[in-house]
């Protein structure tokens, strides 16, 4: 299923377009391998959080593995000799782990575990990157046509993966709508707060989020009524050092050294991601609409990647 949509090969190439003119060339590979992370890593964490979901509640879910994530990274980091973050820095990291994991990671743990499948979440998500334009232009970074159109062109693709299927929008999956909102406005306002430097602003950045994830399930009344099952601890495992000790540190990256518009392309190319991995592990069938979905939405990523910084 993974040789018919191609998304490895296809997300390769357009990763490869997408540095030209926004870095220098010497910096060209570590952009690509950020961007392959959040392309291809990312896409499959829709599926591996329906899976942990199945013996997990939401918050107990992701908030473990956030803090374990950060403490580990926090802890390496602070071994090779990096500062501890100041006051006014665990503050900045806080609002911004609550925009991006609490509403943002959890809203759609939230709507997974109201029986919403991993591609259509992965598809509501998709309007992160015109968010994230809009509150760009907001904050005075303009967008150009080029971004306007690959944008739509991004959006109007992964709305084509749902055409010739059942797009039910429940209550659970009305949560989702908060989710690229949130996301959008802490990837775009991070820039303005004063974050730790480098990946340590990753680090407390999981730390702060995964700790109001363990008190929100508190306050909510979430608990373990048996253990969970193995196959959602290996998922839990797969979330923890894919999805956030890699992926969520090259999007750190990404936010810090490229235009907000390239940094959250990877939202039109996960859903692509999502339903490969739905295809190759639930037997479900892929189209020709599909097909030209994928090709529409990766030429929405191309169009925005090849902007001029």
């Amino acid at each position: 299923m993974f040789t018919k949509l191609q998304p490895v090969p296809l997300s390769t190439r357009t990763a490869e377009r997408a540095i030209e003119g926004e870095v220098s060339a010497d910096r060209r590979l570590v952009v690509v391998a950020a961007l392959l992370a959040l392309y291809v890593i990312w896409g499959s964490t829709y599926y591996a959080m329906k899976v942990a979901l199945e013996s997990l509640p939401p918050f107990l879910m992701a908030g473990p593995r956030f803090v374990l994530a950060g403490a580990l990274l926090y802890a390496w980091l602070r071994r090779r000799g990096h500062a501890p973050p100041t006051r006014e820095q665990w503050g900045a990291s806080l609002k911004i782990g609550l925009l991006l994991l609490v509403v943002g990671n959890g809203a759609v743990a939230i709507a997974q575990k109201g029986h919403v499948s991993s591609s259509t979440s992965a598809v509501v998500v998709a309007s992160m990157p015109i968010w994230a334009a809009v509150f760009a232009r907001a904050s005075g970074l303009r967008s150009t046509g080029r971004e306007w159109i690959g944008l739509l062109l991004g959006f109007a693709g992964v709305v084509m993966l749902k055409l010739g299927g059942a797009l039910t929008l429940n209550g659970a999956a009305l949560v989702l709508l908060a989710a690229p909102i949130a996301w959008a406005f802490g990837s775009v306002w991070m820039k303005r707060l004063p974050l730790p430097e480098g990946v340590m602003a990753t680090a407390t950045q999981m730390i702060m989020g995964g700790a109001a994830m363990l008190v929100l399930a508190a306050a909510t009344g979430e608990r373990l009524p048996h253990m969970p099952s193995a196959r959602s601890l290996v998922a839990v495992a797969y979330l923890t050092v894919f999805g956030s000790l890699v992926a969520f540190t090259a999007y750190n990256w990404l936010l810090r050294n490229v235009r907000p518009a390239l940094a959250t392309s990877y939202a039109y190319v996960n859903p692509i991601v999502a339903l490969a991995l739905g295809a190759y592990l639930g037997g479900e069938p892929v189209g020709a609409l599909t097909i030209g979905a994928a090709a529409v939405s990766l030429l929405g990523v191309a169009l925005i990647s090849r902007t001029t910084a």
